[in-house]
């Protein structure tokens, strides 16, 4: 079952972005630090009881969460190049490591998709390091496209 996050997820979300971290630790420790989260308790509180930044969970028949999707309403207005487009930035998407593959990242993914719809988005976004390539082709195969590309030079 996916559906918004309480208070009482806190303690499996910190968890869960704790396994968030150490696959990007994995894969640029130059980095991320690892073992980490990019949010405590006390910010994940104000997160939850913040409107524009919705979190969604997945539980299995248990009540146990399995994943979360970190989410953020973005929108410019008044800009002189940019369109006034409200959008749905994913923040943060994680399926516990012993649960991938079961179906929890496309229950979750459609549940924001849902969610946006529902409220008057145009459109979601989200970032993915190319050093997790499960995740670019799992965000490719729910129809995602590159919409722009960030590039660095290590000095």
């Amino acid at each position: 079952m996916t559906r918004p996050a309480c208070l009482n997820d806190i303690p499996r979300i910190l968890e869960l972005l704790v396994q968030v971290d150490m696959v990007h630790h994995e894969g640029r420790p130059d980095l991320f630090r690892g073992p980490a989260t990019k949010y405590n308790a006390d910010e994940l509180q104000a997160i939850l009881g913040n409107p524009r930044t919705p979190v969604f969970v997945f539980e299995d028949d248990s009540g146990k969460v399995l994943g979360h999707a970190f989410c953020i309403e973005k929108q410019v207005i008044g800009d002189s190049v940019l369109t006034d487009v409200k959008t749905l930035y994913i923040d943060d998407i994680c399926v516990d490591e012993t649960s991938r593959g079961q179906g929890v990242g496309k229950a979750l993914y459609n549940y924001v998709k849902d969610y946006a719809r529902e409220n008057g988005f145009y459109n979601i976004t989200l970032n993915t390091w190319t050093c997790n390539p499960a995740a670019c082709a799992f965000y490719e195969a729910k129809g995602l496209k590159t919409q722009k590309i960030c590039m660095e030079e290590i000095l």
